[in-house]
């Protein structure tokens, strides 16, 4: 497979080798000094082999892929200190996806397939309430209760809190308060979007892994527009989407290129709002993905951002500058310049605050999976249009026709909503058969109570006579 060209050095040009696609890699540095057209080169350089790509576009900045790049000035200059001779414009296959449904296909998953350990983990629930979510997930389970969406689990919850001693005797400890934390939970979560991420029908991933017509790996670009301000849903959907890659890709090993990669922009979102289940679950699913064939690429501004564990699997790494004016900022730049393979020529401490916008210092590994020396290497441009597509263009994206239209309009099926709705005026008839029945034990034992009062009062009455005639009659005999 042809080595991909990524940019130059001052000695030589710098190729990345596919085959270490899936060895996962970073791509770090501070705002406005290029991660974003770096990102753009890689994509690009997967899909011209092949590789279909998973892009998420947090800033709506990568539309531009769907369109050809036009000449520049700048462009020239780096083609021809590079050495590129076979460069042309071109656009590249894009399929545009949206939770929210408005910048693309929308994309959807249920809570039965999100499953009670990584929902429960996302909610941030603690161990007991935990317990009770596990709970009602096997309680409907064994009642063909379907988790859909999260009408269905709010549904679920609230029978449980009308229930809770029944299930609490069944299945273990449902306290009402456990309950009512987890609603305000998920109240939460239905704010930021939870209740358009939840639902049917819900999305194959095999649908995220296309070529099209002329070979080339269609890029599968995420808006994520909206999800910078949701972070519980950007983490949902991203731990929902490479865990179930992760656990229904089959086993490959290595091949001679990756069989998707995933690009995840502002990945400090995902690990800022992840507990410590979160990122156990994530830093096991990076060591052992790649033997599905899938390179998990992050890209962030600080490689402080990436916890040490996950950052140790990223073979691949790719530095843009960083500033360094405080202490903790220093601090970041020393780690940053200690993530490499030391290079006798080049300071990397000193060289990170100095390069300038397209520059990076580069990291790749080579055939046998060792990391490269670092590099001060200057990027190649990308052949798609560098920033927003047209308007016109994604509008056609947002129009074209294709076999993804089973996903553009919702439908909600009979569930646990329904059928615990249904069940609602049998409970309620059975509650007021019972009200029914006390008011009228109620109104017998009080009018029984009334006779015996009664009674006691005239025997009493009776009694009362009997002994004061006794003892008058005595005292009139005296």
């Amino acid at each position: 497979m042809k080595e991909m060209l990524i940019g130059k050095s001052q000695t030589k040009k710098v190729f990345m080798l596919p085959e270490m696609g899936n060895r996962h890699g970073i791509v770090t540095g501070a705002t406005g000094t290029g991660k974003t057209v770096t990102l753009q080169v890689l994509a690009e350089a997967f899909s011209d082999r092949g590789v279909p790509v998973i892009l998420l576009d947090v800033k709506g900045d990568l539309t531009g892929l769907a369109e050809p790049g036009k000449p520049h000035p700048k462009i020239d200059e780096r083609l021809n200190f590079i050495g590129i001779d076979d460069y042309e414009f071109k656009f590249y296959p894009v399929v545009p996806w949206d939770i929210f449904g408005e910048n693309g296909i929308p994309i959807r998953t249920t809570v039965s397939e999100m499953g009670p350990l990584i929902l429960g983990r996302l909610l941030d629930l603690n161990d007991t309430q935990q317990g009770v979510i596990e709970i009602l997930f096997k309680m409907a389970d064994e009642e063909n209760l379907l988790l859909l969406d999260l009408k269905d689990l709010n549904a679920v919850l609230g029978h449980a809190y009308e229930n809770d001693k029944t299930i609490s005797k069944e299945y273990g400890l449902v306290s009402k308060q456990s309950i009512s934390a987890i609603q305000r939970k998920v109240s939460r979560l239905s704010i930021q979007g939870g209740d358009l991420f939840f639902g049917e029908p819900a999305l194959d991933l095999f649908d995220l892994l296309k070529t099209d017509s002329d070979g080339r790996g269609k890029i599968q670009l995420i808006s994520g527009q909206g999800l910078f301000e949701n972070p519980m849903v950007y983490s949902a959907m991203l731990l929902w989407m490479i865990s179930e890659f992760y656990e229904n890709m089959p086993e490959v090993g290595d091949l001679e290129k990756p069989q998707a990669v995933i690009f995840i922009d502002e990945a400090h979102i995902l690990f800022d709002e992840a507990g410590n289940y979160l990122l156990q679950r994530m830093e096991q699913v990076v060591k052992l993905i790649r033997s599905k064939g899938i390179g998990l690429y992050f890209i962030t501004q600080n490689p402080r951002d990436i916890p040490e564990d996950i950052m140790s699997q990223l073979g691949n790494r790719i530095q843009h500058a960083l500033r360094a004016y405080t202490p903790k900022e220093r601090r970041a730049l020393k780690a940053a310049a200690d993530s490499f393979r030391e290079n006798p020529n080049i300071d990397a401490m000193e060289v990170i605050p100095q390069l300038g916008v397209g520059e990076a210092l580069v990291s790749f590994l080579d055939e046998k999976g060792i990391p490269a020396p670092v590099d001060r290497v200057l990027i190649r441009p990308p052949q798609s249009k560098i920033g927003q597509a047209s308007s016109d263009t994604v509008s056609a994206l947002l129009s074209k026709k294709t076999n993804l239209e089973k996903y553009k309009s919702p439908y909600d099926r009979e569930s646990a909503y329904e059928i615990l709705e249904s069940r609602m005026p049998v409970a309620s008839e059975e509650k007021q058969a019972k009200k029914k029945g006390r008011r009228e034990k109620n109104i017998g034992m009080e009018l029984f109570e009334a006779a015996g009062k009664s009674a006691v009062r005239s025997l009493s009455s009776k009694v009362g006579r009997d002994i004061a005639r006794g003892l008058l009659g005595t005292f009139f005999k005296k």
